[in-house]
C-alpha cells in the first residue's frame, strides 16, 4: 500500500509567480519547507497555515490556484 508523506501548499503572489511550501510527515512531526528561499520550519500542529503565513509574509504570495 502507498503512503503519502508530502504535500504541497503553493500560492501566486502579484507578477504571477508560483511559490510552493512542502510539507513533509514523518509520524506525528510535520516539517514544512519553502521551494522558492529554502525556509524551513518543523511544525506538529496546522503546518499547512504556517505554510500559507510564510507565503503571504516572505513572498507577498496570497492567490490560491485551487480558488480559481
Amino acid at each position: 500500500m502507498l503512503e503519502i508523506n508530502t504535500s504541497k501548499v503553493s500560492r501566486w503572489d502579484q507578477h504571477g509567480r508560483e511559490h510552493v511550501v512542502r510539507v513533509r510527515r514523518s509520524g506525528v512531526q510535520r516539517t514544512i519547507r519553502c521551494d522558492t528561499c529554502g525556509w524551513r520550519q518543523g511544525a506538529q500542529f496546522l503546518p499547512w497555515l504556517k505554510a500559507q503565513e510564510h507565503l503571504a509574509e516572505a513572498h507577498q504570495a496570497t492567490v490560491d490556484p485551487s480558488d480559481a
